[in-house]
């Protein structure tokens, strides 16, 4: 497992004091914004940004860093990915992170059928959509509701129960 994960985008500068726009990758804001760390990724090596500051901006948040005082500092962290411990990321019981789950086998709940692998996961806003790649390369949609997945199991994989042609 990924010991550090993807959590913002830089999206641009705010102000003349390093403030910057990011577009987060939590479920929520209040999730993002308990998190202290954040980090920059450079040739390998994960550099620490102590957040002094987030609050809500639009759709996204305003993080503010220690280290980053001004908005010549602030430009050059424009376009970049910041990532997370996964330690520091809040996730509740029974919860998976994405990445943790791409890659699993999924199988019927019922007959133990094997339907492919989970290729990704899409936010369409009301819950998640789980992206099943079949071994002929076929894509099925499976809505992630406890009325079609009973069961996630990073050890044995993810137990369904499709209604009629949901599995192609």
């Amino acid at each position: 497992m990924k010991e550090y994960l993807e959590c913002a985008s830089v999206i641009r500068i705010h102000g003349l004091n390093g403030g910057l726009i990011v577009n987060h990758m939590c479920d929520s804001y209040e999730a993002f914004s308990k998190i202290k760390t954040l980090y920059l990724r450079a040739n390998g090596a994960y550099t620490p940004l102590k957040v002094k500051k987030i609050s809500p901006y639009k759709s996204g948040a305003l993080v503010l860093f220690s280290e980053i005082c001004d908005a010549d500092s602030a430009t050059r962290l424009r376009s970049k990915t910041l990532y997370a411990h996964r330690d520091d990321i809040p996730i509740d019981d029974g919860s998976f992170f994405i990445v943790d789950l791409l890659g699993l086998d999924v199988f019927d709940a019922d007959s133990g059928v094997r339907y492919g692998k989970l290729k990704d996961v899409i936010n369409s806003g009301a819950q998640d959509i789980y992206v099943i790649e079949g071994d002929n390369g076929s894509l099925s949609y499976v809505p992630a509701i406890k009325e079609f997945v009973k069961e996630i199991s990073l050890d044995k994989g993810i137990l369904i129960t499709p209604i009629e042609g949901m599995i192609e």
